[in-house]
């Protein structure tokens, strides 16, 4: 028998999936559970990627015509009440204060006193608080398209939570926008939708599907809801990003009205669309190893670590020269649209510790540095989309001038391989018994890995959709923007029905 590989990371995808995610976290140093339940509290390196992803979507957004504003964490419950779909969509996950103050009772402890007049909900999302804000912004067709951004924070409920994939508290995206006609505002949905995923691939290497949720999985209030869905490394679906068309339904329920050219009042047409920092664990699940976090060049906080191995402490000092200098040089490069930015590891530890913290949290190239290495003016270079030990010599000089290349390179090898992977894992399915099959594990007591993306034929039936969910723990991703034309017999009915995806999720 084999002598199994050691890893870093314990236990492996193979053994334990979910372990294996919580251990990648704390191995990169990403975030770490906070005292309140259900939240987290997100580390420099964690949140750093959070940052690049957040200055790269501000920049399209901003491309597109939008503008960033910041609306109240909490909201009058009476707001929420407006939209009877949406609140009752909320009304299970939203927090909610009661109290203004805190005093002291007989004992010395403190009480919640001051009850006020109307709970407010610490915002499980914006509509309704917007909406009554829009209402107030525009008057005429002339104030139209209204194109909004926010960045922040909110809070919901949930019960079980996985740091990043799922906590009471998350950081995101949500933009709101108004505009004169129905075509208008779903071009807008549809343009958002497209830039979630052109970041997902171009930034992230993660390889996205982009369609519409059935009824069932509609946001509450909205006509129609788009999504991209990733798949992740363990065969499950991500949902990355949502953009909802509300049509004019929290324009009717807020009093979002126009004057009209002709001088008519008319309800405005709305939408919304946003990610969140669930995307650093999509980012997590879809690139990193047994060895620990893998990220892409194009959003890792930097782009290499140099590590200077000095064994006799007489050359100490001119390695640490050397790699100062080295680092300068590099600094000066350019790498997408700006500069490549250099960790300098001289801390007292031994090279091997250094290089296998760095290796678990995942920067693209790691540059080592010894007393023979300058004596021919050379680095030794170690790839993070490459096993640990494959490590190449450059010339030194070829090396910074050819970085941006090879920063290129890992990223475009990272995107090669989450592709083929999405694709193995895609299979066209006509009837229930292949889907059963395609959806079980082997080992039901100990499930393995399985599943993945099933393409095909299902009539949308709602309550067929829910029994599906209920059974076997699958739920319809999408309506692909591909196919969504495309007719094919339902693989449980026979009826005529759309392709669509079928997959256990996150």
């Amino acid at each position: 028998m084999a002598k199994q590989a050691k890893t870093a990371i314990t236990p492996t995808r193979a053994e334990d999936y979910p372990e294996w995610y919580q251990q990648v976290v704390k191995a990169a140093d990403l975030a770490e559970t906070s005292p309140v339940r259900g939240c987290m509290v997100i580390k420099p390196w964690g949140y750093a990627i959070w940052e690049n992803i957040q200055r790269e979507l501000d920049r399209r957004f901003k491309q597109t015509g939008h503008k960033n504003a910041y609306f109240p964490l909490f909201i009058p419950m009476s707001f929420l009440q407006k939209e009877a779909d949406h609140v009752d969509g909320f009304a299970k996950e939203c927090a909610v204060v009661t109290h203004s103050r805190l005093e002291a009772d007989s004992n010395g402890k403190l009480q919640p006193a001051g009850a006020l007049e109307e709970p407010l909900i610490v915002r499980p999302t914006s509509e309704t608080i917007i909406g009554e804000l829009f209402s107030k912004w525009v008057q005429s067709y002339r104030d139209l398209p209204l194109l909004i951004n926010q960045w922040a924070n909110v809070v919901r409920w949930e019960m079980r939570t996985r740091l990043f994939l799922r906590t009471a508290e998350f950081l995101w995206q949500e933009g709101h926008t108004v505009h004169v006609t129905k075509k208008e505002a779903m071009e807008e949905t549809r343009q958002m939708l497209d830039v979630y995923a052109d970041f997902a691939e171009s930034f992230m290497a993660m390889p996205v599907i982009t369609g519409e949720k059935t009824e069932a999985e509609r946001f509450p209030g909205a006509d129609a809801t788009f999504a991209i869905e990733a798949m992740m490394q363990d065969r499950k679906a991500l949902q990355a990003g949502t953009s909802h068309f509300l049509g004019q339904n929290f324009s009717k329920s807020s009093k979002i009205t126009y004057l009209s050219a002709e001088g008519k009042e008319e309800y405005a047409w709305t939408t919304s669309w946003g990610v969140s920092t669930r995307l650093v664990g999509g980012l997590i699940m879809t690139h990193s190893d047994d060895d620990g976090l893998v990220l892409p060049p194009r959003i890792a906080p930097s782009h290499l670590v140099i590590i200077p191995v000095t064994p006799k402490e007489e050359s100490r000092q001119e390695v640490l020269d050397y790699c100062d200098a080295l680092k300068k040089d590099l600094q000066l490069q350019t790498f997408l649209d700006g500069k490549v930015t250099v960790e300098l590891d001289d801390r007292d530890l031994r090279g091997g510790e250094k290089a296998w913290e760095w290796i678990k949290k995942g920067i693209p190239l790691r540059v080592e540095v010894g007393p023979r290495d300058i004596e021919n003016d050379s680095v030794f270079v170690g790839r993070r989309d490459r096993a640990p030990k494959d490590k190449q010599s450059y010339e030194r000089n070829c090396f910074v001038t050819q970085i941006g290349a090879l920063l290129d390179e890992i990223q475009d090898n990272l995107l090669a391989r989450a592709k083929a992977h999405a694709k193995e894992y895609t299979r066209e399915i006509s009837s229930e018994k292949d889907f059963i099959e395609f959806f079980t594990p082997q080992n039901k007591n100990d499930p393995e890995i399985h599943g993945g993306f099933a393409s095909m034929g299902f009539c949308c039936d709602s309550a067929l959709e829910e029994k599906i969910a209920k059974q076997y723990k699958v739920t319809v991703r999408c309506i692909p923007n591909a196919t969504a034309d495309e007719v094919v017999p339902c693989a449980f009915t026979g009826q005529p029905g759309k392709r669509v995806i079928f997959a256990k999720s996150y």
